[in-house]
């Protein structure tokens, strides 16, 4: 594996460990292209993104939920 992808698993299992439940799927959009759609919940909170590559779609999921954390943080 490439190591990108190898540090995006280690944040993607850190969330769950962290106690967050993931969900991925994947959909055909109306143009035909398939879609990724990830959610997370925990903590009262969900977050749900959408991207066309699988890797995209966690990448901008951990980026809202860190954004989230900040402002309550704050």
């Amino acid at each position: 594996m490439f190591p990108k992808y190898v540090k995006r698993i280690r944040e993607i299992d850190d969330l769950s460990k962290a106690g967050w439940n993931l969900g991925l799927v994947s959909a055909i959009d109306s143009q035909g292209r398939t879609i990724w759609i990830a959610d997370a919940h925990g903590y009262g909170k969900r977050f749900i993104v959408r991207a066309d590559e699988i890797l995209t779609a966690f990448v901008e999921l951990q980026r809202a939920i860190a954004l989230a954390w900040k402002l309550v943080c704050v």
